[in-house]
């Protein structure tokens, strides 16, 4: 199994930013996905959640300011957020819940106010 993110970096408050999640080494297509993230100190919280049919699920915090979403063909997992906050500062990984649990190696999103 292999997640690779991308797409990570600065940008001001209010800005946005779209993470994607290169998947490989399993079922894609008929997978729950997810994105998490984690700062300093903490541990890491659940930001989105895709099952393979496209249901999704979103952490309060970034309701109405992020979207996941998903292409099977390509085997890509995406987080669209926008109206991104101070507090949205963190290092993201992409998550496959398989026989184990598997993470991307993160990527940092800082955004600056």
């Amino acid at each position: 199994v292999q997640l690779v993110e991308s797409g990570g970096g600065l940008v001001q408050a209010g800005g946005s930013l779209r993470l994607s999640c290169a998947a490989s080494g399993f079922t894609f297509s008929i997978s729950l996905m997810g994105w998490y993230r984690q700062t300093p100190g903490s541990q890491r919280e659940l930001v989105a959640m895709i099952t393979s049919g496209s249901s999704t699920n979103y952490a309060d915090s970034v309701k109405g300011r992020f979207t996941i979403s998903r292409d099977n063909v390509n085997q890509m997992v995406y987080l669209q957020m926008n109206n991104l906050e101070p507090d949205d500062t963190a290092v993201y990984y992409c998550y496959y819940p398989g026989l184990n649990d598997y993470w991307g190696q993160g990527t940092q999103v800082t955004v600056a106010s």
